[in-house]
């Protein structure tokens, strides 16, 4: 029931059912561009995965937010640096030629080069060997001289432990980590302010830190249809097509006689650049509306729907149903009348259309 009521509240609290596209291109060019872009960031959870063969969360997210650079008229190498600030170098599976990353592989050759060196100045010192008279002292000390000369090398392992560890701080993703664990640990906190009515609404980073914190306890509880819906709406929240969709459809799996979730799951399909999405968004929103033929919520979207694919009779049916079923006073009947008037004005501006040679 907690969720439920955070639905609400998320959903009245922003343009909960704007138009967003999923990945709709200009051209093939700019497709072709979104299709190599995300082909050559790597996942930061998968490692050995592009995000355009992964479906892991986060790679769900960084081929939205390419998507949305793109739209914005970044470059691709500007892209790529958005990316690379936020996540290191190892976001790419070419990263840059660097003084760190020439450390790192500088390190290994002059390893070698000094081990082989020690090895052959060690060889070359043994040959010389003393009469033999003296040979049992100088093997013992040879002995000695092998084990302590064993600490020659803790410099180097120091040196190199120390290398390793300010390539992975500054090449790896641990600061990511870090942020990761700091939006687990408050996604509780964020969660009951976003449930509350009376406290501040959350911010857009807020928002984003309690929808990381909630893919995370989704990890643990994958079950949880009523936390995969909240992620949906927060997702509606942050104008993340992609994140709706994917939440809306695990949600939906788990509890697909919800109404709520339906209703949701539903709205995003019809709002796909996906002929087959829209499909299976009209079958549901079809099915919802024989089983819920009162619900003002399932007709008004039904309508919006009809009215979007041009069905204006249709869509101009359902409004007349939804205001016998609004009272009076109901504020709700000036907005269903709007929505009429624009269909008959369509009906009409068809009519006259065909009426001209």
């Amino acid at each position: 029931m907690k969720y439920i009521i955070g639905l609400i509240i998320i959903v009245l609290s922003s343009m909960a059912f704007a138009a967003t596209d999923v990945f709709t291109f200009d051209d093939e060019q700019q497709e072709q561009q979104f299709r190599h872009l995300t082909e050559q960031l790597r996942c930061p959870k998968c490692q050995n995965n592009s995000i355009a063969d992964s479906n892991s969360m986060i790679a769900l997210d960084l081929r939205q937010k390419v998507y949305e650079l793109m739209k914005e008229g970044k470059s691709r190498d500007e892209i790529i640096d958005y990316m690379v600030a936020r996540y290191g170098y190892f976001v790419t599976y070419n990263p840059p030629l660097t003084p760190l990353t020439v450390l790192l592989w500088a390190v290994p050759l002059v390893a070698i080069i000094i081990g082989g060196w020690v090895i052959f100045a060690r060889s070359k010192k043994r040959i010389h060997l003393k009469p033999q008279s003296q040979a049992p002292l100088d093997v013992s000390r040879e002995l000695i001289t092998s084990h302590s000369s064993g600490w020659i090398f803790l410099p180097g392992i120091i040196v190199a432990l120390i290398i390793a560890a300010v390539t992975y701080y500054h090449v790896g993703s641990y600061h990511k980590v870090g942020e990761w664990k700091l939006a687990y640990q408050h996604s509780a906190a964020l969660l009951e302010r976003a449930l509350d009515p009376s406290e501040v609404p959350l911010t857009h980073e807020e928002m984003e830190q309690l929808a990381l914190g909630l893919r995370t306890r989704l990890q643990e509880d994958p079950q949880n249809a009523d936390a995969w819906g909240m992620l949906a709406r927060i997702g509606i929240v942050l104008n993340n097509a992609t994140m709706v969709k994917d939440a809306y459809a695990k949600a939906y799996r788990l509890k697909p006689n919800n109404t709520n979730i339906a209703l949701g799951y539903a709205e995003i399909l019809t709002r796909s650049s996906d002929p087959e999405d829209n499909r299976l968004g009209e079958e549901i929103l079809s099915q919802l509306a024989k089983e819920n033929p009162t619900n003002i919520e399932v007709l008004n979207t039904l309508a919006v729907n009809d009215f979007e694919q041009e069905r204006y009779a249709e869509a101009i049916s359902i409004w007349d149903k939804i205001l016998k079923l609004l009272p009076e006073n109901d504020l709700r009947r000036n907005m269903i009348g709007m929505g009429i008037e624009r269909a008959s004005m369509k009906i009409h501006e068809k009519k006259v259309g065909t009426k001209k040679p």
